[in-house]
């Protein structure tokens, strides 16, 4: 019985903690850079908004600079519907988790800013009002009013 046991309860740890892994590796990141993470759910080739978001801002050199500036740690929790567009099964379950925790009404595009310790600071709910220049000024200020 204690086998069985502990076999299930490592079946269940495994799946868990992969669910959560570039989550969790963001917080690391930016726990040792002192970096916000940015968190968008997208449905990449249906959502009409989504698209429109990843064109105009996160595609943009704007919105990169964040990334390269070390002000936010960036994950895509994608929903593609089309066949070709399919995710790996474990990407398709760690997005699953992260939409469980922090998107439970389902809403596309849903963007959220998280301090390092996945606290939400944040959150635009659809197609973010303005540019890329705006966007990212207003990431720049959050993180510049934390308390260190």
């Amino acid at each position: 019985m204690k086998i069985i046991f502990s076999t299930l309860f490592l079946v269940v740890f495994s799946v868990v903690s992969n669910a959560q892994n570039r989550l969790e590796t963001a917080k690391k990141i930016a726990t040792e850079k002192n970096e916000l993470i940015l968190l968008n759910f997208s449905g990449s080739d249906w959502c009409i908004p989504c698209i429109k978001l990843h064109k105009n801002i996160i595609e943009t050199d704007d919105f990169k600079k964040l990334e390269n500036d070390n002000i936010i740690v960036y994950i895509n929790a994608d929903f593609p519907r089309n066949k070709k567009n399919q995710l790996s099964l474990e990407l398709k379950k760690e997005n699953a988790s992260l939409a469980d925790q922090y998107n439970q009404k389902g809403m596309f595009p849903y963007t959220i800013l998280l301090n390092s310790e996945g606290k939400i600071l944040k959150t635009w709910e659809g197609l973010i009002s303005g540019d890329a220049l705006a966007f990212s000024k207003e990431i720049r200020d959050i993180k510049n009013n934390q308390k260190p």
